[in-house]
């Protein structure tokens, strides 16, 4: 029997993905829910899971974008599993190498009509750094001619073509694209603004070298900044509801809730999970679905409902060495809060100057929605919950806050 698989429909509103990889050769013979390709959606990389066992012949190849149920690939059920013969799929890479190859030097041949170009115009091209393959000759069938060089100028943009200097050439996968889409977006519909703070991040310090490892003990997570800046967030949320609001059209939404999307960086690319309702979490709630979300996105096993929706972004340049940044709007939400790495440095404090590690914090905002003092009050806020986190998190009690 020969099963058709279609592409499953990776969520709502996604009507075509791309076939990012196939991760089995066209003849194998695949199990029952073996991962057999990663597809691309404009929202996440998902893997397609074989629906029954056989040997598959493919009906896309990489690259291709396919409709959410077309038909990628064929499985004959009836197939018998081959037992420990690797040949057949050997023989297939062989073939393909040596097909490659030819294909190769088919395409290294030249003609007059694909761009020769004469000793003299060679000669300027030369002096110009400017490559034959660039240029359309005028001459007879294509050839380039002196007068063809004199007038060719390096394209704007265009890094000149030197001998002994390579470069290469990549399809950029669909998330990629949907992500540059999505950033260029939101510097072109939004009047993007970005105010900037300084925390002491001292206190959490105090906290996380007494606490982590009971914390972790008991919880089987750890005690990390993000649950500190996540709650942070929640209460100057609550105080300034403009920042959790969105424009649709000429009406703005503000929301009761704080779905807090957390931008990761995974194999693919960037991510941006979300955490529900962060609202009703505890430390130990918040670390625990930072961990899961980070997992799934680093397995690429992450849903595009898991990545749908939120109302307020995060990001942690930080772990990357970023000292400070002005992170693009995540829209239609209207501000993201980026963390930077953690430096000690000289601070006045009652007159002193004293080494702290101090954290530099910075808050994009949609100005057409949130103004000036409310995106600084905000920014306050959270720096301030921050600083004084036993008080304004914990409410004075250290040990039930963090369920120890």
């Amino acid at each position: 029997m020969i099963l058709e698989m279609k592409v499953p429909s990776p969520g709502e509103s996604i009507t075509e993905v791309e076939i990012a990889t196939w991760l089995v050769e066209d003849g194998d013979y695949v199990e029952k829910d073996q991962a057999i390709a990663e597809v691309d959606s404009d929202k996440a990389t998902l893997e397609l899971p074989a629906e029954e066992s056989g040997i598959i012949t493919f009906k896309a190849e990489e690259g291709d974008a396919v409709a959410v149920g077309e038909v990628v690939c064929l499985i004959d059920t009836s197939a018998k599993k081959p037992e420990g013969n690797s040949s057949t799929k050997v023989e297939k890479k062989e073939e393909i190498v040596i097909a490659s190859s030819v294909i190769d030097k088919s395409q290294e041949s030249k003609t007059y009509a694909t761009g020769s170009a004469s000793p003299a115009a060679k000669k300027v091209l030369a002096e110009k750094g400017i490559s034959a393959n660039t240029i359309t000759g005028t001459g007879k069938d294509g050839r380039i001619t002196k007068e063809d060089a004199v007038k060719a100028a390096p394209s704007m943009g265009q890094a000149i073509n030197i001998e002994g200097r390579g470069s290469s050439r990549s399809k950029m996968s669909m998330l990629r694209r949907k992500v540059a889409e999505r950033l260029v977006e939101a510097k072109n519909t939004t009047a993007m603004l970005t105010t900037f703070n300084e925390v002491d991040m001292s206190p959490i310090f105090a906290l996380r070298k007494e606490f982590k490892e009971t914390f972790k003990e008991k919880h089987d997570v750890g005690l990390g900044f993000m649950s500190f800046f996540t709650l942070a967030i929640v209460r100057a949320l609550k105080m300034y509801p403009s920042v959790n609001s969105m424009i649709d059209g000429k009406e703005m939404i503000s929301y009761d809730f704080c779905d807090i999307s957390i931008a990761v960086s995974g194999p693919k690319g960037l991510m941006v999970p979300v955490i529900r309702n962060a609202e009703n979490l505890t430390f130990r709630g918040v670390e625990a679905e930072v961990k899961r979300l980070a997992i799934r996105a680093r397995d690429g096993k992450i849903t595009v409902d898991e990545m749908t929706g939120g109302t307020f972004t995060i990001s942690n340049g930080g772990v990357f060495g970023s000292m400070l940044s002005t992170p693009i709007i995540n829209p239609p939400q209207s501000g993201i809060l980026g963390m930077h790495n953690i430096v000690e440095r000289p601070v006045a404090i009652d007159g002193e100057v004293k080494i702290r590690p101090i954290m530099f914090v910075a808050l994009s905002y949609d100005h057409r929605i949130i103004d000036g003092k409310e995106s600084v009050g905000f920014l306050v806020a959270v720096k301030e919950a921050l600083e004084n986190p036993i008080e304004l998190l914990m409410d004075n009690d250290t040990k039930k806050a963090l369920e120890l």
